[in-house]
């Protein structure tokens, strides 16, 4: 990776998804991605990554052979219209239904919908209601 900036949030440095099919879930990400505005950021014969999500098939040098298990990702949405947008997507693109877009009760408007990858992991996109930021992201210089 040849990146000299990087936008990162708080918690998470990065996560590995190892799948059994890399251009599906480059197809399933790739839908997924455009929605929310994050960008695939590289890729390789064996791998794709965007932001602090890295996907590589099971035979890539990151992946000592072994698929990850089943994982549960939430993604950020700026508003409603895109968790509707991401279901719509994911489903057109590979993903498995696994809950439309509605408020959950987790707290006062939560607003959500899942989607399964085609590796059965559960992707959420969520808006948590009108907020401000601070900042689109936190930039990284190196």
């Amino acid at each position: 990776m040849e990146t000299m900036e990087l936008h990162r949030g708080r918690l998470i440095d990065h996560l590995q998804l190892v799948v059994k099919d890399l251009p599906a879930s480059r197809r399933f990400y790739q839908a997924v991605f455009d929605t929310i505005g994050i960008p695939i950021a590289g890729e390789g014969d064996t791998y794709f990554w965007a932001d602090e999500l890295f996907v590589s098939s099971a035979d890539s040098d990151a992946a000592a052979g072994r698929l990850t298990g089943r994982h549960h990702l939430a993604f950020q949405a700026r508003d409603r219209a895109t968790v509707e947008a991401f279901h719509t997507a994911a489903l057109a693109s590979g993903g498995t239904d696994n809950g439309a877009p509605g408020e959950r009760p987790y707290h006062p408007g939560y607003y959500a919908a899942f989607a399964l990858d085609p590796d059965g992991n559960n992707i959420e996109v969520v808006f948590h209601g009108p907020a401000s930021y601070s900042a689109d992201s936190v930039k990284v210089t190196f």
